[in-house]
C-alpha cells in the first residue's frame, strides 16, 4: 500500500490548529505503525502564494496539486458574523474544492469548513454535519442537504464533514483506522490522549448558546415548563394557564419554535439531567424523579435517544474525560 496523499487547504483566516491538527496526528500514526507500513504524505496547499491564518499566523503553503484527500479546515465564525462577507473572497478556494471533488477524490471539511463545501455545491443531496452551534445556519443555507448535527463524522459519496473543532481528531482516527488498521488507530489515540470512543457531539451541546427561537408567547410557555420540570406533563392545564385552547397552544408554539411543548420539555429535562449526572452523585432513579419521570427505564431510554448514551454510561464517560483533563 502506497502513502496516502493528504492536502490541507489553507486560506486567509482559517484556524491554524485545524491546518496542523490532522497532519500531526497522522505523523504520530506513522511512528506507531513503524517504517514497514505505508504512511501519509501531507502538504499544506493553497491557490494563493501567501496565507495568514487565524491569530496572524503566516503559513508556508505549496501550490495546489492532486491529492487523495483534500482537508478543508474551519475558520472563526462567531454568532452574528456576516458569513457571506467571510466567504465572498474565497472564490479560488471554493473552485479548488469543486475541482478536486469533480476529479473523483475525497473532500473533507473540519467544523465550519462545511460552509465552503456548501458554497462549492458538494452538500446537495448528501448527509452532512458541522459544529452544533452553526448546524441550523448550514441547514438554512443548504436546504437540499440532510444536516445531522448530532453526529461527529459523516461520509457520504466521497464527501466527509465533521462536527466542531476537536472532531478533526475523530476524522483523523477514522482515516488511520481505514488506512493503517484498528490497532494503529487505537494506539495513536492512547499516545495522543484522544478519545476514540466518542459517537456524538450531542453531549457537548449547550442550548443556552443556541439562538433562542420563538416570540414572547412561546418563551413564556418555555419558562413555565422549565420551572416545573418535575411535574407531570398536562397539556390541558398548560393551555389553561395561558388562557388558550390546547389546539391554539400547540399551533402557536409550533409556529414560533418549530416543535411541540412536549418536545421542548423533554429536551429541557435531559439538559437538567445532564447537569445532575455531571455534578452530583445522585442515583439515576433519583435524577429521573427530579426531572419528572417515575420510571427510571423510561427516563434512561429518553436520555439515550437525546444523548446517544444511557445515563450511567454518560456519567462514566464524562468523569473519565474530566479525569483526563485534570491529568
Amino acid at each position: 500500500m502506497s502513502a496516502l496523499r493528504i492536502g490541507v487547504l489553507a486560506y486567509p483566516g482559517c484556524f491554524a490548529s485545524e491546518v496542523f491538527g490532522v497532519p500531526d496526528l497522522l505523523t504520530m500514526a506513522t511512528h506507531v505503525a513503524g517504517p514497514d507500513r505505508a504512511g501519509y504524505q501531507v502538504s499544506v496547499v493553497s491557490p494563493r502564494r501567501r496565507v495568514v491564518a487565524s491569530g496572524g499566523v503566516a503559513l508556508t503553503v505549496s501550490p495546489l496539486r492532486e491529492v487523495d484527500v483534500l482537508v478543508v479546515p474551519g475558520f472563526e465564525l462567531a454568532p452574528g458574523l456576516d458569513l457571506d462577507a467571510k466567504l465572498a473572497p474565497l472564490t479560488g478556494e471554493v473552485a479548488a474544492i469543486r475541482a478536486h471533488a469533480a476529479a473523483g477524490n475525497v473532500v473533507v471539511s473540519i467544523c465550519v469548513g462545511a460552509f465552503l463545501l456548501a458554497k462549492a455545491g458538494l452538500l446537495a443531496r448528501r448527509r452532512a454535519t458541522t459544529a452544533w452551534l452553526f448546524a441550523d445556519e448550514l441547514a438554512r443555507r443548504c436546504p437540499e442537504a440532510e444536516i445531522r448535527p448530532e453526529q461527529l463524522v459523516i461520509t457520504d459519496s466521497g464527501v466527509t464533514t465533521t462536527a466542531a473543532f476537536s472532531a478533526m481528531y475523530d476524522f483523523a482516527l477514522d482515516l488511520i483506522r481505514e488506512h493503517s488498521g484498528a490497532a494503529v488507530a487505537r494506539t495513536t489515540a492512547q499516545v495522543a490522549l484522544v478519545d476514540d470512543a466518542r459517537t456524538s457531539q450531542t453531549p457537548y451541546v449547550d442550548a443556552r448558546l443556541l439562538p433562542q427561537p420563538g416570540d414572547e408567547f412561546s418563551r413564556r410557555v418555555m419558562r413555565r415548563l422549565d420551572q416545573n420540570l418535575a411535574d407531570r406533563y398536562d397539556l390541558a392545564a398548560l393551555a389553561g394557564t395561558f388562557k388558550v385552547s390546547t389546539r391554539t397552544l400547540l399551533r402557536r408554539f409550533a409556529a414560533e419554535t418549530g416543535q411541540s411543548p412536549l418536545d421542548y420539555l423533554q429536551s429541557s429535562r435531559v439538559r437538567r439531567a445532564r447537569h445532575l449526572l455531571e455534578t452530583t452523585d445522585r442515583t439515576v432513579a433519583g435524577i429521573a424523579a427530579a426531572v419528572g419521570y417515575r420510571d427510571p427505564g423510561t427516563f434512561a431510554a429518553l436520555f439515550a435517544k437525546h444523548m446517544g448514551r444511557r445515563p450511567r454510561d454518560y456519567r462514566a464517560v464524562f468523569r473519565r474525560a474530566a479525569d483526563l483533563r485534570r491529568g
